[in-house]
């Protein structure tokens, strides 16, 4: 259980610098001068990708606060089978996030069809390598195991 939860710390680590890096961006946006040019939809795009930000962040840290509530009362198994499901949801919200962005980048600045296009692209990307590859790669490990 220690290596478990030890190695779910690095992993949350890692998602928790890449939601840093697009919150900051994000963040900054409303400072420069273009973004007085955005439309509705675009505006509804990022307000959606700052709360999606705020939001994986929050899930990431929720392992800590999970950790410091239960730590020393022996449910060592309890927070690591939380944790896991928790960095498997805030990975699929740094996906999203992710997905959003770039949507949001490509509409602004090549156009809506663009932003659309990036995003749907990324998101069957990101479903291929984070959902379809693991699993792929889970029913090969399982059926090795069987013969």
């Amino acid at each position: 259980m220690d290596r478990n939860w030890m190695e779910l710390l690095q992993e949350l680590r890692v998602l928790q610098t890449g939601v840093q890096i697009l919150a900051g961006f994000l963040l900054t946006l409303p400072f420069q001068s273009r973004f007085e040019t955005l439309d509705d939809v675009q505006i509804t795009l990022y307000l959606a990708n700052v709360a999606l930000a705020a939001l994986t962040t929050a899930l990431i840290l929720l392992p800590v606060s999970v950790h410091r509530r239960l730590f020393r009362l022996r449910l060592k198994a309890t927070l690591v089978s939380s944790a896991d499901r928790i960095a498997k949801v805030a990975l699929a919200g740094v996906a999203l996030l992710s997905v959003g962005t770039s949507a949001l980048v490509f509409d602004v600045t090549a156009g809506r069809t663009a932003g659309f296009t990036a995003g749907a692209v990324l998101l069957a990307a990101l479903l291929i390598l984070l959902v379809f590859v693991p699993g792929r790669l889970r029913r090969q490990a399982n059926n090795r195991e069987m013969t």
